[in-house]
């Protein structure tokens, strides 16, 4: 379902609460996620992406699969958005928010 869709019937100020609920129904109910939300979509398009993009692109750690557009820079799309999903997922257990692994405080290895 495009984003539209739910921004007409909720109201897009309540859009991200939506998304939200429906990646929590579908993780109850064991159904995979797609994140398909324009993900870099000017990045792919054009090679240069937007804050918001990225901003999605991380959400998309949220669901089993990610999903990037079609166009002539796809293959320098994909090297920001594994970066964006692994720093996002250090911070995530799928729906609970966790706080990453403090490495400084790490004795070293004898």
């Amino acid at each position: 379902m495009a984003r539209g869709d739910p921004g007409v019937d909720v109201g897009f100020s309540r859009l991200s609460e939506g998304q939200e609920e429906i990646l929590w129904l579908c993780e109850a109910a064991h159904i995979a996620v797609v994140w398909a939300t324009e993900v870099l979509a000017q990045r792919v398009k054009g090679g240069v992406a937007s804050r918001g993009e990225f901003t999605d692109a991380a959400l998309g750690a949220r669901a089993e699969c990610v999903m990037l557009n079609r166009g002539p820079f796809v293959a320098e799309g994909v090297r920001p958005l594994a970066d964006g999903l692994n720093r996002a997922e250090r911070h995530l257990d799928k729906k609970t928010p966790q706080l990453a692994r403090l490495q400084a405080w790490q004795a070293p290895l004898a």
